[in-house]
């Protein structure tokens, strides 16, 4: 579809080259389209050059959208003065248009969330306060401790703030079919906040891209298609801050030291399972962290609401620990499942691996 649309692209930008061939050469085509001056025979000319350029920006990742638009303005500009030769033109140029714009909406909303994601990492590294206590360690269930110890994280210096890399497949319905996707995610470990950027490929024409957050206790769903139509846009209300509160919980498998934190409070179920309990802004959320003998954490299950509407029933959501790798010293679960335990039916919705982890970065990704 990508090579499609530049040989479009360039097919359609040739074409204008019969334009500047009417005002420049004695040819047959001056006997097909109506009279052109030099001057606009000129211009046919750069419209044609700025549509090869346009592919060649599109190819290479450029923002070639901006160019885009304005050279099919131009070029309908032109097809109208030429109408009766050059009408069909315009299919193309709608097409091309309608490309530019939907990318256009796509980069602006991912320059949105890289903003977001940025101020995420300054929070972090500008942050002073550290409400990590020295007895928190000492006062935490076996198991956990063992998870800490196991994993490596009391060996290294305290994180403030992750950046992530995942991949995987999710599906919005029991029924639908499995979509992969790629995500990038960057956590404030120090105020327990989060931004994660996901795109999402149906297949090879209809895309989504989504923003997930949490913020100063308060949790935000976006995710459109083509960049341009909400599908889900959710926020402030219980159910999407409760929702991104228990995500945070969970996912604190990945940064381990967020344990010692004075938001987490811990308390012991048995010798292989805890409670964890997330505090935030008078919200209260908490899960089950379930590990095995040698004190790898297993899974993690909590009550979260199904869907974000306000009237989105609790369900168990449960997450299932596949595999593990070892980032920076730290071992962690870098592969997991993620699974709706609904009154009739288990509905897998989410496979995810983490593919790139780092701790403490001062930038985004690139």
């Amino acid at each position: 579809m990508k090579y499609a649309f530049a040989i479009l692209l360039c097919i359609h930008g040739i074409i204008h080259l019969m334009g500047f061939a009417k005002a420049f050469y004695l040819t047959d085509i001056q006997q097909q389209i109506l009279g052109i001056s030099k001057p606009i025979g000129f211009l046919w000319l750069v419209t044609f050059i700025s549509f090869i350029v346009t592919a060649i920006q599109f190819l290479t990742y450029k923002k070639w959208f901006y160019l885009a638009l304005i050279v099919v303005a131009v070029s309908q500009i032109l097809i109208i003065m030429a109408w009766k030769d050059a009408r069909f033109g315009t299919i193309p140029n709608f097409i091309i248009l309608v490309v530019s714009i939907a990318s256009l909406s796509t980069y602006r909303f991912h320059a949105m969330i890289d903003n977001e994601s940025t101020q995420i990492l300054y929070n972090a590294t500008r942050s002073t306060h550290n409400n990590i206590s020295k007895n928190n360690f000492k006062d935490l269930p076996e198991i956990v401790k063992k998870w800490m110890q196991n994993s490596g994280a009391t060996d290294h210096i305290k994180v403030s703030s992750v950046r992530l890399k995942q991949q995987g497949e999710m599906r919005m319905k029991p029924t639908s079919k499995w979509m992969s996707f790629k995500a990038d995610q960057y956590f404030d470990v120090t105020h327990a906040s989060f931004v994660w950027k996901t795109h999402v490929h149906e297949n090879h024409v209809v895309n989504m891209v989504g923003r997930d957050k949490l913020v100063n206790g308060e949790g935000a769903m976006l995710i459109k298609l083509f960049g341009m139509f909400p599908v889900v846009n959710a926020s402030k209300n219980y159910q999407i801050n409760s929702g991104a509160m228990i995500r945070y919980l969970a996912e604190t498998c990945w940064f381990p030291l967020a344990a010692l934190h004075d938001y987490i409070t811990w308390e012991g179920i048995d010798e292989t399972s805890a409670r964890a309990t997330f505090k935030q802004n008078n919200l209260s959320v908490s899960g089950v962290f379930s590990f095995n003998a040698e004190g790898d954490l297993v899974s993690f299950k909590a009550e979260r609401y199904y869907g974000g509407s306000e009237d989105a029933k609790l369900e168990n959501w449960y997450v299932e620990m596949v595999s593990y790798k070892t980032f920076h010293g730290i071992r962690i679960p870098n592969k997991s499942k993620v699974t709706w335990q609904l009154e009739n039916s288990d509905f897998h919705w989410l496979t995810i691996e983490i593919t790139d982890l780092d701790y403490n970065p001062i930038q985004l990704f690139q």
